[in-house]
């Protein structure tokens, strides 16, 4: 399993959009069980369906200034960026299986 990549300032979200292709931001905090519990099921996701799509966590609590700049207000909420341009956008009550559809399209379209 690949290391846990954080981002904590705007600076940075900055540069990983500017050089990553595909990006899924996921924002969380520490208190909040549901989140914790479907972090690692949608990191798996990731890595196992959608390897060229870097996962990267953000704790609402300790960067605030990134989540507001990403109207992410509520926990867990996911962003996904390709090519550096917000094209998915999940938040509260959603399933895996969702996700993995919701990204499959834009995904093959860029990268098969």
């Amino acid at each position: 399993m690949k290391e846990t990549k954080t981002i904590n300032t705007l600076e940075v979200l900055k540069e990983v959009l500017k050089t990553e292709i595909a990006v899924l931001l996921y924002f969380n905090t520490n208190s909040c069980n549901v989140g914790e519990s479907l972090e690692p099921k949608i990191r798996n996701l990731c890595n196992t369906n959608f390897p060229n799509l870097k996962f990267y966590t953000v704790d609402i609590n300790f960067s605030p200034e990134v989540a507001a700049k990403c109207n992410a207000f509520v926990e867990p909420t996911i962003v996904v960026y390709f090519e550096g341009k917000e094209t998915i956008r999940k938040s509260r009550n959603f399933g895996l299986h969702e996700l993995e559809s919701l990204i499959n399209r834009p995904y093959q379209l860029i990268f098969e």
